[in-house]
């Protein structure tokens, strides 16, 4: 097997073109890397040089075949060494991030912009999910960071960190008869049908929005139910049914939804950043989220 410090001192010889310059070259004694590539040539059971004392005539055929590789070997175990290097520092890389679909009206753009100028050289997958799906994507290793709604059905294992604040709102077809009641509550919505989302896909989101009915003094008839926000208000804007939907996304479909109001500081809710064993570009990333957030509440 050759080192790659036998291919280093040959490089050095033949580029030289003289054992006494590429012995300085390498910051070592002339005689030892004479015996070197002695050595070397013994173990590849060929000449590479053609020799005349301390210079060198030239190389072999060999030679030359040998110092074309050995340039293209030793290149490649560098970039080897940078990389995993890169790596390590989280400077290289990839990150799958998962998201609920209301994220990307908040702190999300501006996490990902940042990371993205920090971090030009790490790869970022971007997943729109629900919450259940993104915490089994994590388990599973299809993802390696989450924005999800708390509280999560199963969160062992599971490290999370803040990341956004929303706010409940009720969302109505334009042309619905309540859509211009002025005082508009969730009470009023007690006869209508409601276009939800599966409890197993957002546990947490769906048991607030079905307390705030409760708390209203009703159940809420579901008509429909979509997977992800987006599906749910494009069902509320061909007039499936009414829903109540993050705050952050009443500019969607505005020609087609009205959006109204809950008051209370019961409505908000907060949005988080899950990960299951860090690696170095998943936590430069939850670094940097952490750091935008903070920077948007000091402007703010």
């Amino acid at each position: 097997m050759i080192d790659l410090r036998k291919m280093e001192q040959f490089v050095a010889v033949a580029e030289e073109g003289h054992f006494h310059r590429a012995a300085h070259r390498l910051r070592m004694s002339q005689p030892p890397l004479t015996v070197a590539i002695r050595r070397l040539e013994e173990d590849l059971g060929v000449a590479l040089i053609e020799r005349g004392g301390n210079r060198i005539n030239g190389l072999t055929d060999a030679g030359r075949a040998f110092l074309r590789e050995a340039r293209e070997t030793l290149r490649q175990a560098h970039y080897a060494i940078h990389m995993a290097r890169e790596t390590a520092a989280g400077r290289t890389g990839l990150v799958r991030l998962g998201y609920v679909g209301s994220a990307l009206y908040g702190q999300l753009p501006d996490a990902i912009r940042t990371f993205r100028q920090a971090r030009p050289d790490v790869g970022l997958e971007l997943r729109e999910a629900t919450t259940a799906s993104q915490i089994a994507g994590l388990r599973n290793g299809t993802l390696d960071v989450a924005v999800v709604i708390p509280p999560l059905a199963d969160a062992d294992g599971i490290e999370l960190h803040g990341f956004d604040q929303d706010r409940l709102c009720m969302a109505l077809p334009v042309d619905h008869p309540l859509a211009k009641k002025a005082g508009l509550t969730v009470g009023d919505l007690a006869e209508e049908p409601f276009v939800l989302w599966p409890m197993i896909e957002g546990r947490g989101f769906h048991l607030q929005v079905i307390r705030f009915c409760t708390e209203a003094g009703f159940a809420p008839q579901i008509a429909q139910e979509a997977h992800g926000m987006h599906a749910v208000l494009s069902l509320v804007a061909v007039g499936a049914g009414v829903s109540i939907v993050p705050e952050s996304m009443a500019s969607f479909r505005v020609d087609r939804i009205v959006y109204r109001q809950i008051e209370g500081a019961e409505a908000a809710f907060d949005l988080c950043l899950a990960v299951i064993g860090q690696n170095p570009a998943t936590e430069a990333f939850v670094e940097i989220a952490a750091r935008t957030l903070k920077d948007t509440n000091v402007e703010n």
